[in-house]
């Protein structure tokens, strides 16, 4: 297997040149597409329209605008406490993920609702579904743990059109499994993605928070209210993100046949050596590694595949070809 070329620095992170977020959000369009989020717009210092980022409730409003703008998803809500992830980092993620099975596609990315993504831990608030849906058309499974995560995406799903016959929800009934018991072994994915829980604690993820906002705001922060909330399993897992990654790219080897990509984000560049080494030791054909940028974040996804060159070709030719591109 080829090594994998070292992590480029980058001088200013930034977002992918397809992110519809690329740039300062237009507050104002957001509020009149979510009239909710209107109390939290103020003027800062230097006269722009912003919101607090700190406050949950300010970043909740924003994202219902968001999803509405620039998705057009009718209906969207989480319960209170459940993770409402930044939009424009995991639309970073969507694209990311679209180039890499373009470069197995002649440079198209392919499209519509024959493209199967699986989620795994889609989460209450369902986002990947509906950038992916929304941008390229793709189908997606949606797999959690938690059971009131799934049933409030279903109700994503069911209070939108666009996104009716286009996603499935599946409950993990194994907390300790990730493919098995989701992926069944004459089905087939394009891709998979995942958000894993990148901290080992409730008290970790709480702690990684209070330096967050410390380093933001230039002054001590006692509180560790999370600003995108999160619960365990979402933020915090035994054994943090390095176990978890692990546990998915062993089981992933369980299925070498039934997926063209298997991805993950992954938090700490310290965990790269070791997911490398296992990939190597299972089997993975290849993998790569992409940096993304956020704001003052960086973050990266691995992709893996078992599929070798021809196997690839044929895969494309098979479920790629002939879509719209």
């Amino acid at each position: 297997m080829p090594k994998p070329s070292p992590e480029k620095k980058l001088e200013k992170p930034s977002v992918h040149p397809r992110n519809r977020h690329n740039g300062r959000y237009d507050l104002r369009e957001l509020y009149m597409a979510n009239p909710e989020l209107k109390p939290f717009v103020t003027k800062n210092k230097y006269g722009n329209l912003s919101i607090d980022f700190f406050n949950p409730a300010a970043v909740k409003a924003l994202n219902k605008g968001l999803l509405l703008s620039h998705y057009d998803i009718e209906y969207w809500d989480i319960p209170e406490g459940y993770l409402c992830p930044p939009i424009p980092g995991r639309a970073d993620y969507i694209h990311h993920i679209a180039d890499i099975l373009a470069e197995s596609n002649h440079g198209n990315i392919p499209k519509g609702s024959q493209i199967k993504c699986l989620d795994i831990g889609v989460g209450a608030n369902c986002v990947y579904p509906i950038i992916g849906n929304s941008t390229f058309d793709w189908s997606f499974v949606g797999s959690d743990i938690d059971e009131k995560a799934i049933t409030n995406a279903q109700k994503i799903c069911a209070s939108n059109p666009a996104l009716k016959d286009k996603v499935e929800l599946r409950l993990q009934s194994n907390m300790e499994r990730i493919f098995p018991g989701i992926l069944a072994a004459d089905e087939f994915f394009d891709l998979t993605i995942c958000n894993p829980p990148f901290h080992a604690t409730q008290a970790e993820a709480e702690a990684g928070t209070l330096r967050k906002l410390t380093n933001l705001k230039k002054k001590r922060v006692k509180n560790p209210q999370l600003n995108f909330g999160g619960k365990g399993g979402e933020l915090w897992t035994d054994g943090g993100e390095k176990r978890f990654i692990l546990n998915m790219i062993n089981e992933s080897a369980q299925f070498p046949k039934n997926c063209a990509w298997y991805s993950t984000l992954v938090s700490k560049q310290s965990n790269l050596k070791t997911f490398y080494d296992r990939l190597e030791k299972i089997g993975a054909v290849t993998h790569k590694t992409v940096m993304m940028g956020q704001g003052n974040k960086l973050s990266r996804i691995v992709a893996w595949t078992f599929l070798n060159k021809q196997e690839m070709e044929e895969w494309a030719e098979k479920r790629w070809n002939n879509l719209d591109k």
